[in-house]
């Protein structure tokens, strides 16, 4: 078994003996690189002995020995052999951001509604993420942000992590049942008199000060399978860098449209109102030539079908140019990109059929309705073909 050292979530140096090696793997008696687990990333680090050094590059623990295994890029040091052990500090100090805030967002969320409670979590990237029952609306997400945010603003809650009895941990006001028998570590944020503001069974790194994990921002939210709301946010250093970086995008965009940044979402709503409008309009446009390059193009007496081949130059106005036409007429329309389209005023003739039997012939995919069908091909020239022969053929 290895003992624990990561407990200690500041010490960031110490020495160990290799008790196991194998493959490209290393277990220690003493460690504190934290392993996978938890939601939370392994720690990172490097090992060195007399002789040699090698990187650690993960850690995991196996649960049914208690050894924590320790990946290395390099050699391994033999069985016996005493090391030093050095923990990467940023990666550690950003990992115990993101679970610090985990911890506290999760508090927050049940202080807001005690349905909230937290079913997974995953701490792996700066963009961690908590699931939460009990379907929490938009509302909900922005009281438990602006309930953290203003806790960790105006009181100081201090780390307490107490190795407590299993038969003692009902006199702790736990957010959810603990999942370890035994003797437990509990995580616990303190206010100044002493009253728990969260409790949690917990063997990850903490922050020893809650308003380390400051600022925890929430970036998004989505439904997933069983009724679970995946809240994404950011904790930390790293928040404060993608809050800053998104501040600095937004007064670039507010200079280029000459408007102070407070302003800059209605400026876009503006802009995004205009270009519907625009858009709309060049439908129109694009309608309008379509008609007339049809209504332009030579009739052709195919049997009793009066056809219509237009070419247009934007595919925008293929609909235009299938719809609306003489009792009778069928049009065919093409483009250069090979989008077609068959539209059928004729009562015996299905746009439908006809436009999947010249596809097929052309190499293309597409149906539609027995009056309007549109597909692609590789082969325009073959599609027109086949259309013609198919008209032409005896009924």
């Amino acid at each position: 078994m290895t003992r624990p050292l990561y407990h200690d979530s500041t010490l960031l140096t110490f020495t160990g003996t290799v008790t196991h090696a194998q493959g490209q793997e290393v277990a220690l008696d003493a460690t504190a690189l934290y392993p996978d687990a938890g939601g939370q990333a392994a720690d990172t680090g490097t090992l060195r002995w007399d002789g040699g050094e090698a990187r650690v590059t993960g850690s995991r623990r196996d649960k049914a020995t208690g050894l924590v295994w320790h990946a290395l890029d390099g050699a391994l040091p033999p069985v016996g052999q005493g090391v030093r052990g050095e923990v990467d500090a940023d990666r550690r100090w950003r990992h115990m951001q993101r679970h610090s805030a985990e911890h506290l967002l999760a508090q927050a969320f049940v202080q807001v509604n005690p349905v909230f409670e937290v079913v997974a979590v995953n701490m792996n990237a700066p963009e961690c993420t908590i699931d939460l029952s009990g379907d929490p609306a938009e509302s909900h997400v922005r009281a438990a942000e602006t309930l953290l945010r203003e806790t960790l603003g105006r009181a100081e809650l201090t780390l307490d992590t107490p190795v407590v009895p299993e038969t003692e941990l009902s006199h702790y006001p736990l957010r959810r049942e603990s999942k370890v028998r035994g003797d437990t570590r509990l995580v616990i944020y303190c206010r100044a008199d002493g009253t728990p503001f969260d409790v949690s069974a917990c063997g990850g790194t903490h922050v020893p000060r809650a308003s380390m994990a400051a600022p925890v921002v929430i970036l998004r939210t989505e439904r997933i399978k069983g009724g679970v709301t995946r809240v994404t946010f950011m904790a930390g250093e790293e928040a404060a860098a993608y809050l800053g970086g998104v501040y600095a995008d937004a007064r670039r965009l507010a200079q280029g449209f000459s408007v102070p940044v407070e302003r800059l979402p209605g400026r876009v709503e503006t802009l995004v109102t205009e270009r519907a409008e625009l858009a709309a309009q060049v439908d129109a446009l694009h309608g309008t030539l379509a008609r007339t390059l049809r209504d332009a193009a030579p009739t052709e007496p195919l049997g009793d079908v009066t056809l219509r081949v237009v070419t247009l130059p934007d595919p925008a106005g293929l609909q235009a140019a299938l719809t609306d036409l003489r009792p009778g007429e069928v049009s065919v329309a093409v483009t250069g990109a090979g989008r077609v389209g068959i539209g059928s005023a004729h009562p015996d003739l299905n746009a439908g059929t006809l436009l999947r039997a010249a596809l097929t012939a052309s190499g293309g995919k597409g149906g539609g309705r027995p009056g309007l069908a549109q597909g692609s091909t590789p082969d325009v020239p073959g599609f027109l073909r086949a259309v013609r022969e198919t008209l032409s053929a005896p009924a």
